[in-house]
């Protein structure tokens, strides 16, 4: 399905900004969201696994896929903690985490998530809270690969209270 199929979702979202693990804690805290499940998205072979991602080799994102529930929690709300979360302004990094899976990615799955994102990334720049330009890439969702199970609530199974996003 492309971006322009897209008309509408049913509470999902999928967002990179760099490791995934405090990246789906941050969300999982948020009310209003069901689920969020780290994976990879945006890259060109089928079935990645961790080892691939992180070779640089395989084209993918390391993201978080959000469920929720848009009676109670607004996709500009989404939006907003993820550009809170991380720097939308380094290339292909986070922290100390560099390369490619690392970018910051906003998977958009259908127009209006899209128009969020656009509008987003403007009102970001008009604020002036960075002095580098915005970079985050706005991409039409693809085929969401989940994460191996050790990475799901990395965090919480290893008694982590967060980590650096």
């Amino acid at each position: 399905m492309t971006a322009n199929e897209l008309k509408h979702n049913d509470g999902i979202a999928t967002f990179g900004a760099g490791c995934f693990w405090g990246v789906e804690q941050r969300f999982r805290e948020l009310p209003g969201v069901t689920e969020a499940t780290s994976g990879y998205m945006g890259g060109a072979i089928q079935e990645p696994t961790y080892r691939g991602v992180c070779s640089g080799n395989t084209g993918h994102a390391e993201v978080v896929q959000v469920r929720f529930d848009p009676d109670k929690l607004a996709y500009e709300t989404l939006l907003t903690l993820f550009f809170d979360m991380h720097n939308p302004t380094t290339i292909n990094r986070q922290g100390p985490d560099i390369g490619s899976q690392y970018r910051s990615v906003v998977f958009f799955h259908d127009d209006d998530q899209h128009r969020a994102a656009r509008e987003a990334i403007i009102e970001l720049e008009r604020s002036g809270r960075w002095s580098q330009p915005v970079v985050t890439q706005v991409v039409a969702a693809d085929t969401f690969w989940r994460a191996e199970e050790y990475h799901q609530r990395y965090l919480e199974k290893n008694g982590l209270g967060m980590c650096a996003i």
